[in-house]
Protein backbone atom coordinates (compact mmCIF):
# COMPACT_ATOMS: atom_id res chain seq x y z
CA UNK A 1 0.00 0.00 0.00
CA UNK A 2 1.40 3.08 -1.37
CA UNK A 3 1.17 6.31 1.07
CA UNK A 4 0.42 9.39 -0.22
CA UNK A 5 2.84 12.48 -0.27
CA UNK A 6 1.05 15.21 1.66
CA UNK A 7 2.21 18.84 2.07
CA UNK A 8 2.62 20.21 5.93
CA UNK A 9 -0.17 21.48 8.07
CA UNK A 10 0.02 24.53 9.84
CA UNK A 11 -2.18 25.52 12.69
CA UNK A 12 -1.18 29.11 13.66
CA UNK A 13 -3.98 31.37 14.00
CA UNK A 14 -1.77 34.31 12.46
CA UNK A 15 -1.30 32.49 9.08
CA UNK A 16 -3.97 34.31 7.87
CA UNK A 17 -5.40 36.56 5.15
CA UNK A 18 -6.64 39.44 7.10
CA UNK A 19 -3.27 39.54 8.89
CA UNK A 20 -1.09 38.84 6.18
CA UNK A 21 -3.19 42.20 4.57
CA UNK A 22 -2.64 44.20 7.47
CA UNK A 23 1.03 43.78 7.39
CA UNK A 24 1.32 43.67 3.52
CA UNK A 25 -0.50 47.61 3.78
CA UNK A 26 2.12 48.50 6.28
CA UNK A 27 5.09 47.09 4.21
CA UNK A 28 3.59 48.56 0.93
CA UNK A 29 3.52 51.75 2.53
CA UNK A 30 7.29 51.34 3.46
CA UNK A 31 8.32 50.17 0.13
CA UNK A 32 6.63 52.75 -2.04
CA UNK A 33 7.67 55.93 0.04
CA UNK A 34 11.26 53.89 -0.46
CA UNK A 35 10.81 54.11 -4.06
CA UNK A 36 9.80 57.33 -4.57
CA UNK A 37 12.42 58.99 -2.26
CA UNK A 38 14.99 56.33 -4.78
CA UNK A 39 13.65 57.78 -7.46
CA UNK A 40 14.43 61.50 -6.50
CA UNK A 41 17.89 60.22 -5.15
CA UNK A 42 18.32 58.86 -9.23
CA UNK A 43 17.17 61.58 -10.88
CA UNK A 44 19.02 64.29 -9.44
CA UNK A 45 22.26 61.90 -9.55
CA UNK A 46 21.51 61.13 -13.71
CA UNK A 47 19.19 63.84 -14.54
CA UNK A 48 17.26 62.59 -17.90
CA UNK A 49 17.12 65.26 -21.11
CA UNK A 50 13.81 66.60 -20.25
CA UNK A 51 14.80 67.62 -16.29
CA UNK A 52 18.01 68.87 -17.52
CA UNK A 53 18.29 73.05 -16.79
CA UNK A 54 15.66 72.36 -14.67
CA UNK A 55 16.92 70.61 -11.30
CA UNK A 56 15.87 72.34 -8.23
CA UNK A 57 17.88 73.65 -5.85
CA UNK A 58 15.52 74.32 -3.12
CA UNK A 59 14.58 73.77 -0.72
CA UNK A 60 18.39 73.71 0.56
CA UNK A 61 17.82 70.20 2.09
CA UNK A 62 15.59 68.98 -0.45
CA UNK A 63 17.76 65.81 -0.70
CA UNK A 64 19.10 65.67 2.72
CA UNK A 65 14.94 64.67 3.46
CA UNK A 66 14.28 62.57 0.55
CA UNK A 67 17.60 60.50 1.38
CA UNK A 68 16.54 60.36 4.71
CA UNK A 69 13.39 58.62 4.45
CA UNK A 70 14.63 56.37 1.70
CA UNK A 71 17.13 54.81 4.16
CA UNK A 72 14.94 55.28 7.26
CA UNK A 73 12.05 53.45 5.25
CA UNK A 74 14.12 50.63 4.29
CA UNK A 75 15.55 49.92 7.42
CA UNK A 76 11.71 49.75 8.74
CA UNK A 77 10.70 47.50 6.02
CA UNK A 78 13.21 44.85 7.26
CA UNK A 79 10.88 43.77 9.82
CA UNK A 80 7.98 44.42 8.42
CA UNK A 81 8.83 42.00 5.60
CA UNK A 82 10.16 39.52 7.83
CA UNK A 83 6.85 39.37 9.73
CA UNK A 84 4.76 39.42 6.26
CA UNK A 85 6.81 36.55 5.15
CA UNK A 86 5.93 34.49 8.47
CA UNK A 87 2.57 35.23 8.32
CA UNK A 88 1.77 34.11 4.39
CA UNK A 89 4.55 31.17 4.04
CA UNK A 90 2.35 28.08 4.61
CA UNK A 91 1.16 29.42 0.86
CA UNK A 92 4.38 27.87 -0.30
CA UNK A 93 3.02 24.43 0.53
CA UNK A 94 -0.49 24.94 -1.52
CA UNK A 95 -1.86 21.47 -2.99
CA UNK A 96 -2.01 22.02 -6.26
CA UNK A 97 0.93 24.16 -6.68
CA UNK A 98 -1.18 25.79 -9.67
CA UNK A 99 -5.12 25.74 -10.07
CA UNK A 100 -4.47 27.68 -13.09
CA UNK A 101 -3.31 30.78 -15.18
CA UNK A 102 -4.87 33.28 -12.75
CA UNK A 103 -3.28 31.41 -10.08
CA UNK A 104 0.22 30.61 -11.64
CA UNK A 105 -0.07 34.28 -12.55
CA UNK A 106 0.16 35.61 -8.93
CA UNK A 107 1.99 32.88 -7.67
CA UNK A 108 4.36 34.26 -10.02
CA UNK A 109 4.42 38.04 -9.09
CA UNK A 110 4.17 37.01 -5.12
CA UNK A 111 8.06 34.92 -6.63
CA UNK A 112 9.53 37.84 -8.04
CA UNK A 113 8.03 40.33 -6.02
CA UNK A 114 9.38 38.33 -2.91
CA UNK A 115 12.89 37.85 -4.44
CA UNK A 116 13.16 41.28 -5.57
CA UNK A 117 12.68 43.15 -2.15
CA UNK A 118 14.70 40.68 -0.41
CA UNK A 119 17.81 41.27 -2.70
CA UNK A 120 17.10 45.16 -2.67
CA UNK A 121 16.49 45.67 0.95
CA UNK A 122 20.28 43.55 1.34
CA UNK A 123 22.40 45.67 -1.10
CA UNK A 124 20.86 48.71 0.26
CA UNK A 125 22.12 47.41 3.76
CA UNK A 126 25.06 46.72 3.05
CA UNK A 127 25.40 50.47 0.87
CA UNK A 128 24.85 51.80 3.91
CA UNK A 129 28.35 50.36 5.12
CA UNK A 130 29.73 50.97 2.03
CA UNK A 131 30.58 47.50 1.34
CA UNK A 132 30.29 46.21 -2.45
CA UNK A 133 30.99 42.48 -2.18
CA UNK A 134 29.22 42.00 -5.98
CA UNK A 135 30.95 42.89 -9.34
CA UNK A 136 27.98 44.80 -10.81
CA UNK A 137 27.02 48.38 -10.14
CA UNK A 138 25.08 48.81 -7.18
CA UNK A 139 23.13 51.86 -8.04
CA UNK A 140 22.07 50.52 -11.37
CA UNK A 141 21.02 47.39 -10.06
CA UNK A 142 19.46 48.96 -6.94
CA UNK A 143 17.55 51.10 -9.19
CA UNK A 144 16.27 48.34 -11.60
CA UNK A 145 15.04 46.38 -9.25
CA UNK A 146 13.08 49.41 -7.66
CA UNK A 147 11.46 48.99 -11.16
CA UNK A 148 10.80 44.81 -10.79
CA UNK A 149 9.38 45.09 -6.86
CA UNK A 150 6.40 48.14 -8.52
CA UNK A 151 6.14 46.14 -11.45
CA UNK A 152 5.56 42.87 -9.78
CA UNK A 153 3.44 44.40 -7.13
CA UNK A 154 1.26 45.95 -9.66
CA UNK A 155 1.45 42.72 -11.32
CA UNK A 156 -0.12 41.13 -8.33
CA UNK A 157 -2.16 43.57 -7.43
CA UNK A 158 -4.01 43.32 -10.39
CA UNK A 159 -4.63 39.57 -10.28
CA UNK A 160 -6.34 40.21 -7.04
CA UNK A 161 -7.99 42.87 -7.71
CA UNK A 162 -11.22 40.77 -8.57
CA UNK A 163 -11.07 39.48 -4.95
CA UNK A 164 -10.17 42.97 -3.97
CA UNK A 165 -12.99 43.99 -5.03
CA UNK A 166 -15.70 42.15 -4.45
CA UNK A 167 -14.65 42.36 -0.57
CA UNK A 168 -15.01 46.19 -0.70
CA UNK A 169 -18.70 45.65 -2.72
CA UNK A 170 -19.70 43.37 0.13
CA UNK A 171 -22.61 44.96 2.19
CA UNK A 172 -21.46 45.73 5.77
CA UNK A 173 -24.69 43.60 7.25
CA UNK A 174 -22.94 40.55 5.18
CA UNK A 175 -19.85 41.41 7.30
CA UNK A 176 -21.39 41.94 10.48
CA UNK A 177 -22.88 38.83 10.08
CA UNK A 178 -20.18 36.74 9.07
CA UNK A 179 -18.49 38.45 12.08
CA UNK A 180 -20.98 37.14 14.52
CA UNK A 181 -21.07 33.84 13.12
CA UNK A 182 -16.89 33.29 13.88
CA UNK A 183 -17.70 33.88 17.31
CA UNK A 184 -15.26 33.58 19.99
CA UNK A 185 -12.76 32.05 17.72
CA UNK A 186 -12.03 35.36 16.07
CA UNK A 187 -12.04 37.45 18.92
CA UNK A 188 -9.25 35.05 19.95
CA UNK A 189 -7.55 35.91 16.47
CA UNK A 190 -8.19 39.22 16.71
CA UNK A 191 -6.55 39.64 20.18
CA UNK A 192 -3.13 37.41 19.06
CA UNK A 193 -3.98 39.94 15.71
CA UNK A 194 -3.16 43.07 18.03
CA UNK A 195 -0.48 42.06 20.28
CA UNK A 196 1.57 40.66 17.07
CA UNK A 197 1.20 44.00 15.13
CA UNK A 198 2.01 46.15 18.82
CA UNK A 199 5.35 44.06 18.28
CA UNK A 200 5.61 44.16 14.74
CA UNK A 201 5.30 48.27 15.73
CA UNK A 202 7.67 48.41 18.21
CA UNK A 203 10.34 46.40 16.23
CA UNK A 204 10.19 49.00 13.47
CA UNK A 205 9.83 51.98 16.18
CA UNK A 206 13.45 50.61 17.50
CA UNK A 207 15.35 50.05 14.38
CA UNK A 208 13.97 53.71 13.09
CA UNK A 209 14.56 55.22 16.52
CA UNK A 210 18.31 53.96 16.63
CA UNK A 211 19.48 54.19 13.49
CA UNK A 212 17.87 57.25 11.80
CA UNK A 213 20.11 59.78 13.96
CA UNK A 214 22.46 59.63 11.22
CA UNK A 215 20.33 61.92 9.31
CA UNK A 216 17.65 63.23 11.78
CA UNK A 217 19.58 65.50 14.05
CA UNK A 218 17.39 65.47 17.08
CA UNK A 219 17.57 61.66 17.55
CA UNK A 220 21.39 61.59 16.56
CA UNK A 221 21.81 61.01 20.71
CA UNK A 222 20.33 57.48 20.30
CA UNK A 223 22.39 56.50 17.26
CA UNK A 224 23.27 53.16 18.31
CA UNK A 225 23.29 51.07 15.09
CA UNK A 226 23.68 53.19 12.19
CA UNK A 227 27.15 53.16 10.84
CA UNK A 228 27.63 56.75 10.52
CA UNK A 229 27.22 58.97 13.48
CA UNK A 230 26.80 63.06 12.31
CA UNK A 231 28.94 64.46 14.39
CA UNK A 232 32.26 61.59 13.97
CA UNK A 233 34.29 62.97 11.85
CA UNK A 234 37.00 65.57 10.98
CA UNK A 235 36.09 69.30 10.94
CA UNK A 236 32.97 68.20 12.63
CA UNK A 237 31.79 66.14 9.43
CA UNK A 238 32.34 62.19 8.66
CA UNK A 239 34.17 61.29 5.92
CA UNK A 240 33.30 58.76 3.20
CA UNK A 241 36.41 58.94 1.38
CA UNK A 242 39.62 59.87 2.28
CA UNK A 243 42.47 61.49 0.61
CA UNK A 244 44.43 58.45 0.49
CA UNK A 245 41.80 56.04 -0.72
CA UNK A 246 41.10 58.54 -3.60
CA UNK A 247 44.79 58.81 -4.58
CA UNK A 248 44.85 62.22 -3.86
CA UNK A 249 48.68 62.39 -2.97
CA UNK A 250 50.61 65.81 -1.86
CA UNK A 251 52.59 66.25 -4.77
CA UNK A 252 49.30 66.88 -6.67
CA UNK A 253 48.17 69.04 -3.96
CA UNK A 254 52.10 70.94 -3.91
CA UNK A 255 51.15 71.83 -7.89
CA UNK A 256 47.50 72.82 -7.92
CA UNK A 257 45.84 75.17 -10.01
CA UNK A 258 42.17 76.09 -10.56
CA UNK A 259 41.52 75.82 -14.62
CA UNK A 260 38.05 77.47 -15.55
CA UNK A 261 37.12 77.44 -18.74
CA UNK A 262 34.67 79.26 -20.85
CA UNK A 263 35.41 82.31 -23.67
CA UNK A 264 37.83 84.01 -21.51
CA UNK A 265 39.16 80.89 -19.59
CA UNK A 266 42.14 81.13 -17.08
CA UNK A 267 43.97 79.20 -14.40
CA UNK A 268 44.26 80.61 -10.52
CA UNK A 269 46.62 79.67 -7.97
CA UNK A 270 45.36 78.79 -4.54
CA UNK A 271 45.97 82.30 -3.00
CA UNK A 272 44.90 83.88 -6.03
CA UNK A 273 41.43 82.18 -5.37
CA UNK A 274 41.70 83.14 -1.76
CA UNK A 275 41.88 87.00 -3.03
CA UNK A 276 38.67 86.78 -4.63
CA UNK A 277 35.13 87.63 -2.69
CA UNK A 278 34.81 85.14 -0.13
CA UNK A 279 30.96 83.81 0.63
CA UNK A 280 29.90 81.97 3.26
CA UNK A 281 26.65 79.07 3.44
CA UNK A 282 25.39 77.17 5.72
CA UNK A 283 24.35 73.54 3.24
CA UNK A 284 23.73 69.81 4.33
CA UNK A 285 25.96 67.10 3.37
CA UNK A 286 23.72 64.24 2.23
CA UNK A 287 25.18 61.03 1.48
CA UNK A 288 23.21 57.91 -0.56
CA UNK A 289 24.34 55.73 2.63
CA UNK A 290 21.48 58.14 4.43
CA UNK A 291 24.05 59.97 6.99
CA UNK A 292 23.33 63.51 6.64
CA UNK A 293 24.97 67.34 8.39
CA UNK A 294 24.20 70.74 8.06
CA UNK A 295 27.83 72.56 8.23
CA UNK A 296 29.04 76.25 7.92
CA UNK A 297 30.88 76.91 4.27
CA UNK A 298 33.18 79.88 3.07
CA UNK A 299 34.42 79.88 -0.15
CA UNK A 300 34.32 81.73 -3.50
CA UNK A 301 30.84 81.66 -5.75
CA UNK A 302 30.94 79.64 -9.33
CA UNK A 303 28.56 81.86 -11.07
CA UNK A 304 31.42 84.46 -9.45
CA UNK A 305 34.44 82.28 -11.03
CA UNK A 306 31.76 81.86 -14.33
CA UNK A 307 31.65 85.51 -15.05
CA UNK A 308 35.03 86.17 -14.69
CA UNK A 309 35.29 83.68 -17.90
CA UNK A 310 32.53 85.32 -19.51
CA UNK A 311 29.82 83.05 -18.92
CA UNK A 312 27.46 85.50 -16.85
CA UNK A 313 24.48 83.39 -17.40
CA UNK A 314 26.09 80.28 -15.92
CA UNK A 315 26.57 77.50 -18.06
CA UNK A 316 26.41 73.38 -17.49
CA UNK A 317 29.84 72.79 -15.80
CA UNK A 318 31.71 69.46 -15.87
CA UNK A 319 33.96 69.62 -12.54
CA UNK A 320 37.10 67.51 -12.77
CA UNK A 321 38.89 66.38 -9.43
CA UNK A 322 42.46 65.22 -8.58
CA UNK A 323 41.23 61.84 -7.27
CA UNK A 324 42.47 59.05 -9.37
CA UNK A 325 40.54 56.10 -7.72
CA UNK A 326 37.14 55.27 -6.98
CA UNK A 327 34.00 56.87 -8.68
CA UNK A 328 32.78 60.44 -9.31
CA UNK A 329 36.17 61.59 -10.43
CA UNK A 330 34.54 63.70 -13.22
CA UNK A 331 30.73 64.96 -12.08
CA UNK A 332 27.93 67.16 -14.14
CA UNK A 333 26.63 70.45 -12.46
CA UNK A 334 23.30 71.67 -14.37
CA UNK A 335 23.24 75.30 -14.57
CA UNK A 336 20.44 75.84 -12.19
CA UNK A 337 23.10 75.08 -9.92
CA UNK A 338 25.96 77.27 -11.64
CA UNK A 339 23.50 80.54 -11.02
CA UNK A 340 22.63 79.89 -7.58
CA UNK A 341 24.16 82.09 -4.95
CA UNK A 342 24.57 79.56 -2.74
CA UNK A 343 26.74 77.19 -4.77
CA UNK A 344 30.21 77.60 -3.91
CA UNK A 345 33.86 76.46 -4.69
CA UNK A 346 34.24 76.26 -0.62
CA UNK A 347 37.82 76.58 0.64
CA UNK A 348 37.23 76.43 4.17
CA UNK A 349 35.00 73.92 6.73
CA UNK A 350 33.08 75.66 10.13
CA UNK A 351 35.94 78.31 10.17
CA UNK A 352 39.00 75.82 9.31
CA UNK A 353 40.78 75.65 6.26
CA UNK A 354 39.76 72.22 4.53
CA UNK A 355 41.68 69.16 5.39
CA UNK A 356 42.65 67.04 3.05
CA UNK A 357 40.26 64.17 3.80
CA UNK A 358 37.41 67.17 2.76
CA UNK A 359 38.79 68.06 -0.30
CA UNK A 360 41.49 70.26 -0.09
CA UNK A 361 42.59 72.50 -1.79
CA UNK A 362 38.83 73.04 -3.01
CA UNK A 363 35.36 71.14 -3.27
CA UNK A 364 32.13 71.72 -4.43
CA UNK A 365 29.13 72.40 -2.12
CA UNK A 366 25.51 73.01 -3.37
CA UNK A 367 22.24 73.30 -2.16
CA UNK A 368 19.98 70.04 -2.54
CA UNK A 369 22.91 68.31 -3.97
CA UNK A 370 23.62 64.59 -3.70
CA UNK A 371 26.67 64.12 -1.82
CA UNK A 372 28.03 62.16 -4.21
CA UNK A 373 28.15 65.26 -6.30
CA UNK A 374 29.50 67.72 -4.19
CA UNK A 375 33.11 67.02 -5.49
CA UNK A 376 36.56 66.86 -3.50
CA UNK A 377 40.08 68.19 -4.79
CA UNK A 378 38.64 69.87 -7.46
CA UNK A 379 41.03 71.19 -10.34
CA UNK A 380 38.67 72.39 -13.19
CA UNK A 381 35.96 73.57 -14.15
CA UNK A 382 34.96 72.71 -17.72
CA UNK A 383 31.99 74.38 -19.47
CA UNK A 384 29.51 71.56 -21.55
CA UNK A 385 28.26 72.96 -24.44
CA UNK A 386 24.67 73.37 -25.29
Amino acid sequence: MQSRIRPPSFSGRLHDARTATVVGRLLGTAVVICFLTGLVSHLLQEPPGWLIGHLPTRPVSGYRLTQGLHVISGIAAVPLLLVKLWTVYPRLFEWPPVRGVGHALERLSIAVLVAATILELFMGLLNTVQWYPWPFSFRSVHYALGWVIIGSLLMHLAVKAPQIAAHWRRPRRVAAQQGAAAGADEQLVGADRRSLLIGVGVAVGTVTVVTAGQSVTPLAPLNLLAPRHPDDGEQGLPVNRTARAAGVGREAVRSWRLSVGGPRGYELTLDQLRALPQHTATLPIACVEGWSKSAHWEGVRIKDLLERAGLPDGARLRVVSLQTHGGYRVTEMDRTYTRDGLTLLALRLNGEVLSPNHGYPARIIAPNRPGVLQTKWVTRLEVIPG
